[in-house]
C-alpha cells in the first residue's frame, strides 16, 4: 500500500459495451451512465481480441466521454491477452480511469495489476493513477474476498459478478441475476393441510460478503449483471435487494437498464426530506444539550445524524453528476 487517498466516485450504474460494438460507442458517450466499460474480455471472442484492443483505445482517444468514469474490462490473467490489454492501453489512453479485473481470486492477482500499472506511470512521467476494480465472480473470489479488498490503495471498488460465479457453483441457472425457484423451502402444512412455498436468496452470503468486505476497506460494492433485460420490474427488484445489503451501484448490460440502476442508487425526496429534518431536530437538541430527540414518533441520536449526514453527501453528489442543485 503506498500510502495514497483512494480516489471518490459516483458509481450508481456501469454500462457494459463490448469493444467490438463501435456503433455503440456515441450512444454511451452521450447516455447517463456514471461509469462506462469497455469490454475486451467476455464479450469479444477471442479471435477479435487484437481489434477489440484498438477500437478501446481509439475510443477513449477520440469521443468525448465528459464526466463519465471509464473502465476498461481487460481479460482474465490466465489468458494469454491480459499483458497486452493492460500495457497496450493504460500506455496510449491517458482518458482511462479504471482497470476491471476479472476473475480477480487473490490479492496477489490486484498487486501484480497494481504494479504494472506504477511502472507504466513512472515510465510516462503521468500524474493521473488509474484505479482498479475487480471482479469477485469465482468460489475462489468470494472465499478470499477479505484478503483481496485489503490488497491495495488503487483498488476502488468490487463488483459480484453472478454470471461466472454461477458457472463456478454449477447451479446451472439459464438467466443470471434472477432468482432459482427451486431454492426455496416448504412450511408444515396448515389444520387444511395446505402448506407455503417460500422462495429464499440463493446470492445472498457471497453479495454480504462482497459488501462487508468492501466497507471494510473503503471500497464501493458495485452489484453486478442481470441478463433478463427485458424485465425492468426484476431488474428493479435485484437493485433494490443489493442496496438493501449495502451496494452502492449496479452494472447495466443493456442501455435501457442505467436509468433505473441511477433511481436506485440516488437518495429519494423521501429520504432526503428524512435527512434535514433529523439535522433540524439533532441541531436542535444538541443546543439544549440532549444526545437524542424524536423525529416523526421516531427516536434519534447520533448515529441517525451520522446516516443523515451520508444521504446529504450522496444527494449532492448525485446534483453534481446531473448538473442540477441538490
Amino acid at each position: 500500500m503506498s500510502g495514497h487517498e483512494r480516489m471518490r466516485r459516483l458509481q450508481r450504474s456501469e454500462l457494459a459495451v463490448p469493444a467490438t460494438s463501435e456503433r455503440f460507442f456515441a450512444k454511451a458517450a452521450a447516455g447517463p451512465a456514471d461509469v462506462v466499460f469497455l469490454d475486451l474480455e467476455d464479450a469479444v471472442a477471442p479471435t477479435a481480441k487484437e481489434q477489440a484492443r484498438e477500437n478501446a483505445v481509439r475510443a477513449l482517444a477520440e469521443i468525448d466521454w465528459g464526466p463519465k468514469t471509464m473502465a476498461l474490462r481487460v481479460n482474465g490473467l490466465d489468458t494469454p491477452w491480459a499483458l497486452k490489454d493492460i500495457v497496450e492501453v493504460v500506455s496510449r489512453a491517458p482518458r482511462l480511469d479504471l482497470v476491471l479485473l476479472p476473475k480477480a481470486g487473490s490479492a496477489f492477482d490486484v498487486r501484480f495489476v497494481e504494479q504494472i500499472l506504477t511502472l507504466i506511470e513512472r515510465e510516462q512521467g503521468r500524474d493521473k493513477r488509474v484505479g482498479i476494480e475487480v471482479l469477485i465472480e469465482t468460489a475462489r473470489g468470494v472465499a478470499n474476498a477479505e484478503e483481496i479488498a485489503a490488497s491495495s490503495d488503487r483498488l476502488e471498488a468490487m463488483i459480484f459478478g453472478i454470471g461466472d460465479y454461477t458457472v463456478d457453483m454449477r447451479t446451472y441457472d439459464p438467466v443470471f441475476g434472477t432468482p432459482n425457484e427451486r431454492y426455496a423451502v416448504l412450511t408444515g402444512p396448515d389444520t387444511a393441510g395446505r402448506r407455503e412455498r417460500h422462495w429464499n436468496d440463493q446470492w445472498h452470503f457471497a453479495m454480504a460478503r462482497v459488501a462487508n468486505a468492501c466497507r471494510a476497506n473503503g471500497l464501493r460494492p458495485i452489484d453486478g449483471p442481470f441478463t433478463d433485460f427485458g424485465d425492468a420490474d426484476g431488474y428493479r427488484a435485484s437493485a433494490l435487494r443489493a442496496a438493501a445489503l449495502g451496494f452502492e451501484g449496479k452494472w447495466a448490460i443493456h442501455p435501457t437498464q442505467v436509468s433505473l440502476a441511477n433511481e436506485v442508487f440516488s437518495p429519494s425526496e423521501q429520504q432526503i426530506a428524512w435527512a434535514r429534518a433529523v439535522h433540524e431536530a439533532m441541531g436542535r437538541a444538541t443546543a439544549e444539550g440532549r444526545g437524542a430527540v424524536g423525529v416523526d414518533g421516531v427516536l434519534v441520536d447520533m448515529a441517525h445524524l451520522k446516516q443523515a449526514d451520508a444521504l446529504l453527501r450522496r444527494a449532492e453528489e448525485v446534483a453534481v453528476r446531473d448538473g442540477r442543485k441538490a
